[in-house]
């Protein structure tokens, strides 16, 4: 059985009204009513052992259309193992944990979140795969060692949110992800593709597009670019490149030869060599002087506001899972970049990635697109790269043709939501709805 929590805002808007038997008499002093979700709890994947997936959604708040058409943003972390309370909290949600000193003991409150996803859409965070965050896996066994298995649960999640409410039913679905999620979000709308047509139309799942930022998508394809990556970023000289590029190469070939958990190792051992050539405090965000610093680990394993949220207080909350990390080991090197070429037949993608990300950035994400096996890939690659603007001001850079469309986003990094939260609220606005330059 699901639990719920919710809360109303101070004046009954008509759109929280039809939520008003979700809401709770009481808040915690650490969560101000209007900043708890709409709804929140746990979607079975498996009634049998009680694995489950946990979810907080945000209905939104000021929706364009009537709420049983508005479009419906499913926010997926990567890792694997991370949890999407990091998007949630630091990222793209409503409100973000800040440190304030002065307002309660724990030195820690919330914000509302000027570049909100939610703003003019539903807004669905789930923590996948289970294991992460707060989902719950019965036991280590069941955690998904594959896309295939990540996808069979988060669509028993998705369809098992979507029958809690008559509202939720038939409003398109927008599955959006990053880092790790550049393979979960393909894959749960591969799986949608194929399961849709074996299903009622009663039980289907309306899926309109799906957006990855800085994605880790083709990694065989990805893991080649980093030498020429961060030596043309002029980080590192000549004699590095040709030590990274061994390096890559060792990756590449245990690819070849189905050595999955090796090739895993051997691109981390890329990623620990970018690290000690640069000198840089985080390959998130070459311009970055010290890590993210984040909070959200800390106010979420605080007793009341994990009461608040439906979650057991007895949970211990990780941002990532070394559980989960090690169980999906063999599937970090696999591509899903097959899933994507059906997905921009089907529906639409958007590919996005920060300027200074140099993990899963511009350039790794340039170099397997080129290689995608679809008939409108040349028309895209022939298309113009625009400037694109937001109220005027340079946000960075878009290229579309047919269902794709990729962009660069200015002044941000890997975590990009939270380096520019304007304008990745733009960018996500006007692509679901295809308005200013995403249209056409």
């Amino acid at each position: 059985m699901a639990r719920t929590t919710s809360t109303a805002t101070s004046t009954c808007f008509l759109l929280l009204c039809l939520y008003s038997s979700f809401y709770p008499t009481t808040s915690a002093p650490l969560f101000p009513k209007e900043a708890l979700p709409t709804k929140s709890g746990y979607l079975p994947v498996n009634p049998t052992t009680g694995s489950a997936i946990f979810y907080a959604f945000y209905e939104a708040q000021a929706p364009t259309s009537p709420l049983s058409r508005t479009p419906l943003l499913i926010w997926l972390q990567g890792g694997p193992g991370c949890s999407s309370m990091t998007g949630n909290f630091f990222e793209l949600g409503p409100w973000r944990v800040i440190t304030s000193h002065t307002k309660n003991a724990h030195g820690l409150s919330l914000e509302p979140n000027p570049g909100a996803w939610n703003r003019l859409f539903g807004l669905l965070f789930l923590d996948n795969p289970i294991g992460a965050g707060f989902s719950i896996a019965a036991s280590p066994e069941e955690i998904p060692r594959d896309q295939h298995s990540v996808a069979k649960h988060l669509f028993a999640a998705i369809t098992g949110f979507t029958s809690l409410h008559p509202l939720f039913k038939d409003r398109p679905i927008y599955i959006t992800g990053e880092s790790y999620a550049g393979k979960y979000v393909p894959a749960i709308g591969y799986y949608i593709l194929n399961k849709n047509p074996q299903l009622p139309v009663s039980q289907r799942v309306n899926l309109a597009g799906v957006a990855i930022g800085d994605g880790l998508t083709d990694p065989v394809t990805q893991v080649a670019t980093h030498a020429n990556s961060v030596y043309y970023s002029g980080l590192i000289n000549e004699r590095q490149k040709r030590e990274l590029e061994q390096a890559q190469r060792e990756a590449v070939e245990l690819v070849k030869l189905g050595n999955w958990s090796e090739a895993t190792n051997a691109r981390s051992k890329v990623m620990e060599m970018l690290v000690n050539m640069t000198g840089l405090a985080t390959l998130y965000d070459f311009t970055k002087k010290k890590p993210y610093q984040t909070s959200y680990a800390t106010f979420l394993n605080i007793a009341e506001v994990k009461k608040a949220l439906g979650v057991n207080e007895s949970m211990v909350f990780e941002e990532c899972s070394e559980v989960v990390g090690y169980a999906l080991q063999d599937d970090v090197m696999k591509s899903v970049k097959y899933m994507v070429e059906l997905l921009v037949k089907k529906s639409k993608v958007l590919l996005y990635q920060g300027l200074y990300d140099l993990r899963d950035g511009v350039v790794s994400t340039e170099a397997w697109v080129k290689t995608m096996k679809w008939e409108g890939i040349e028309k895209f690659l022939m298309a113009d790269r625009v400037v694109w603007r937001v109220k005027g001001e340079l946000a960075g850079y878009l290229q579309k043709w047919g269902g794709l469309t990729h962009v660069v986003v200015s002044g941000a990094g890997h975590i990009l939501p939270a380096d520019q939260p304007s304008n990745s609220q733009a960018m996500i606005e006007d692509w679901v709805l295809e308005k200013g330059q995403f249209g056409g």
